[in-house]
């Protein structure tokens, strides 16, 4: 059984940091691309960066270009997202979540979901 375990989020100030992790297990993930998703209330679920498992190539979102870092460890079967100058957009629910193939920003192209983690940051 997979499952992706989200851990890291909380309430912070503007300006602040936070990483959040992602604990995968139940399966290899050679192949597959690992992300991050977040959702606003009242909002769709949006991309916002995602890594490939075996190369290590990461994309991200333009609103989280150059605050945001994805990375991940093969060995402790984890990925990251190191998130700098947090603002008050940045609040959401952020998801961990894993797609076979290469790069893709579409969440339904992802079949293997976290439960989420909560990200609030304050003005």
């Amino acid at each position: 059984q997979v499952q992706l375990v989200e851990s890291g989020g909380g309430l912070v100030q503007a300006g602040d940091s936070l990483r959040l992790s992602c604990v995968a297990s139940g399966r290899t993930f050679s192949g597959y691309v690992m992300g991050w998703f977040r959702q606003a209330p009242g909002k769709e679920r949006e991309f916002v960066a995602s890594i490939s498992w075996s190369a290590g190539v990461p994309y991200y979102a333009d609103s989280v270009k150059g605050r945001f870092t994805i990375s991940r460890d093969r060995v402790k079967n984890t990925q990251y997202l190191q998130m700098n100058n947090l603002a008050p957009e940045d609040t959401a629910v952020y998801y961990c979540a894993s797609a076979p193939g290469g790069f893709t920003s579409s969440p339904n192209r992802y079949v293997y979901w976290g439960q989420g983690t909560q990200v609030t940051v304050s003005s």
